[in-house]
């Protein structure tokens, strides 16, 4: 039996927190979509805020289980459980940022930075924003810290100018504000989530690989494109 060709692309929207250790872990699984499906899959990256006060998230919320130190634990564990990635000892132990928001604050920042082509801002953020995440969980660097964000825009190239610039008129809360505002709207749960096919399928949390790819193959299979429900 002959596979149904696949003609057009579909959309995938990814909400991550950059300090959520199952995100770091799990980008691997995006990479592998990216890399598999090429541009039959256009991605569309948000921020969802659940490190926006690790204060109240650890301090508070894990008070009674050991607070940071058993959290760090935690962090190391369940790092463990991706062969791929490392977590300094330091993480949450030693290095505890404030907040996730000046980290995507930041990522925003370099969304907005001039690009030759779609492509390009594309690849420039997701360089980016594995950058940040493995200064903090691997390099053990306060990410939150706008002259760590700083190092790494110049570890990448990227004009720092511009960037603060867009930190500094406003630009970057407001694009962070449409992500808070599609978090409510969408309903998206915590980090990570995948949405497809305009919402109507979220896949959240440590989700495998084959199932991702399931959906995303359902999609592209479709004729005329994804469909809406029949009700």
């Amino acid at each position: 039996m002959t596979e149904p060709r696949m003609t057009h692309s579909i959309s995938i929207v990814h909400f991550s927190d950059v300090l959520c250790v199952w995100a770091y872990g799990a980008q691997v699984r995006l990479d592998e979509v990216r890399a598999h499906f090429g541009a039959q899959v256009v991605p569309e990256y948000r921020f969802v805020s659940v490190f926006g006060s690790t204060a109240q998230k650890i301090g508070v919320g894990w008070a009674d289980r050991g607070g940071f130190p058993a959290y760090a634990k935690h962090v190391q564990s369940i790092a463990a459980r991706f062969p791929h990635v490392t977590v300094s000892p330091d993480a949450w132990e030693r290095v505890r940022p404030a907040s996730s928001t000046p980290a995507h604050l930041f990522l925003k920042a370099v969304t907005l930075l001039a690009a030759d082509s779609p492509e390009q801002a594309l690849d420039r953020f997701e360089r980016a924003s594995w950058a940040l995440r493995l200064a903090f969980f691997q390099g053990a660097q306060d990410i939150g810290r706008r002259e760590v964000q700083l190092e790494v825009a110049e570890s990448l190239r990227l004009p720092t100018g511009p960037l603060v610039e867009a930190l500094d008129d406003g630009r970057a809360f407001a694009a962070l504000a449409e992500d808070a505002e599609a978090q409510q709207r969408l309903r998206i749960e915590g980090s990570p989530t995948f949405l497809l096919n305009e919402g109507r399928q979220k896949l959240y949390g440590n989700v495998g690989y084959r199932a991702i790819e399931a959906n995303i193959e359902e999609l592209l299979r479709a004729p005329d494109g994804p469909m809406a429900s029949w009700c």
